[in-house]
């Protein structure tokens, strides 16, 4: 598996990328391409040009959840499509809760095409249980929230059951994880469902506790010193190789998780490679 970063906070000294507060990724795997969430804007596009990325050849789009700093981009993906005369419709595949509105005092923060603008290019698969992707990528649907320290706080509204608005805890939230001999590497977005719920859930669906690698956003920030000890007790029992935290994740909480992880850099237009 082949990940490519095209959208972040984050950009790299001389590697002339562009960057904005949101995420994206290009998966390819098994002689599939998948893309992981894009960004807020038209910025994934023009990095996978100049990486040499054809946006064109990808087999299906996810989101890891509904927020507009990961679904924004869709429309300027429509608009590329349209410039280039894409024929194929695409798999988008996310929780159901993932296509619902989001706002937050009154400004709206979900994905801002409805479904009915989506279904000319995209085939919509909504999906909350693990779903597999190639024969060693999983989706993992909806995360359970099990610990008793992680993101129990909501985030604006959303639509509930009854039609009415409601608290939203971000039930959508979710990652990707990758089988491999050494372990699993977790592709994450913004892990509202957070870091240690999610790395427990993809040990659970693989049946595997090694981690090799977990990559992307970690939703730390301004974490209360309290709740990040209990991060930290949890993640040093783990068997993780290395972690790359980025979009979501301040710079205390990278200094706080490398002090039992072995935590490194990212930026727009990484790549990282697993066998």
């Amino acid at each position: 598996m082949k990940v490519t970063i095209l959208c972040d906070n984050n950009t790299r000294i001389d590697r002339y990328f562009y960057g904005e507060p949101g995420f994206s990724a290009l998966i390819e795997e098994a002689g599939q391409s998948i893309l992981l969430d894009t960004g807020y804007s038209e910025i994934f596009i023009r990095n996978a040009q100049l990486l040499g990325l054809e946006l064109k050849e990808i087999d299906s789009l996810i989101f890891s959840h509904g927020h507009d700093d990961h679904t924004r981009g869709i429309g300027e993906l429509i608009k590329y499509y349209e410039v280039t005369q894409m024929k194929k419709k695409v798999d988008l595949i996310g929780h159901e809760k993932a296509f619902e509105p989001k706002s937050i005092e009154g400004r709206e923060i979900g994905l801002t095409l409805r479904e009915s603008a989506l279904e000319y290019y995209f085939r919509i698969k909504k999906v909350n249980e693990p779903f597999q992707l190639t024969e060693n990528l999983i989706y993992l649907g909806e995360i359970p929230r099990r610990n008793d320290f992680e993101n129990k706080i909501t985030f604006g509204v959303t639509k509930g059951p009854d039609g009415e608005l409601e608290p939203d805890y971000i039930i959508d939230d979710t990652s990707l994880v990758y089988k491999t001999g050494e372990g699993l590497v977790i592709v994450t977005g913004c892990c509202h469902a957070g870091i240690c719920n999610t790395i427990e859930y993809a040990k659970e669906v693989c049946g595997d506790d090694r981690i090799v690698d977990v990559i992307g956003g970690f939703h730390l920030l301004d974490v209360d010193p309290s709740v990040m000890e209990e991060i930290l007790a949890y993640l040093s029992k783990q068997k993780i190789s290395a972690m790359h935290p980025c979009h979501c994740t301040d710079v205390k909480a990278k200094i706080s998780l490398a002090r039992v992880v072995a935590v490194e850099d990212l930026g727009v237009g990484d790549s990282f490679e697993y066998i």
